[in-house]
């Protein structure tokens, strides 16, 4: 079966339980679970419901897609996320990532516990990422291109959209939260450089 079968086959079984479109999906890092609270919820699906779907095998991750509304926009949340470091390939860890835009989400949100190398952050400092740079995996995009998912070579110039960026600041200049911004360097982990 090919890629875009098994992601359509996702797709249909996922829009038979929620038929609404959402407009953006958020991925939740660890720490982040409870955030889930903040959507008024219309469906929940566990991921091992779902065709093709990685499991987290992570503690704190719940493991199911969250569909709802949250400040007026309809969201798909993934509650826990997989990683390279449990034993997935890279196609396995952006699988549900490719889901949700056959979804037909605009936006894409995605947190993380992460540490860090600049001496002036603190545990538990929020930090834009500008950019980054990965020694983590195989690139996802090796292999068979799929036009369905994409160029073969997508534009990096604004891997992270500077509107988005510009709104994170505004509302945190505006709760009174500290922002810091730097480059994310991804690593497979399991640990907290």
């Amino acid at each position: 079966m090919s890629m875009i079968a098994e992601i359509n086959e996702a797709v249909d079984f996922i829009k038979q339980k929620y038929s609404q479109k959402p407009a953006v999906g958020i991925v939740l890092g660890s720490g982040m679970g409870s955030f889930t609270d903040e959507i008024k919820i219309e469906a929940e699906i566990a991921y091992n419901d779902i065709p093709h779907f990685p499991v987290s095998t992570v503690e704190g991750h719940k493991g199911k897609l969250v569909f709802g509304e949250l400040a007026g926009k309809k969201v798909v949340c993934m509650a826990g996320r997989f990683h390279y470091y449990e034993g997935y390939t890279a196609e396995q860890v952006v699988f549900p990532i490719r889901v949700m835009k056959f979804l037909g989400i605009g936006a894409l949100l995605l947190s993380n516990a992460a540490g860090g190398v600049n001496p002036s952050f603190k545990v538990g400092d929020m930090m834009i990422i500008t950019d980054h740079i990965s020694q983590l995996t195989p690139n996802p995009l090796i292999g068979k291109n799929y036009k369905e998912l994409g160029p073969r070579f997508p534009d990096m110039s604004e891997p992270y959209k500077k509107n988005l960026i510009e709104k994170a600041r505004k509302i945190a200049a505006e709760k009174n939260i500290a922002l810091k911004e730097g480059v994310y360097v991804a690593v497979t982990g399991p640990t907290f450089e």
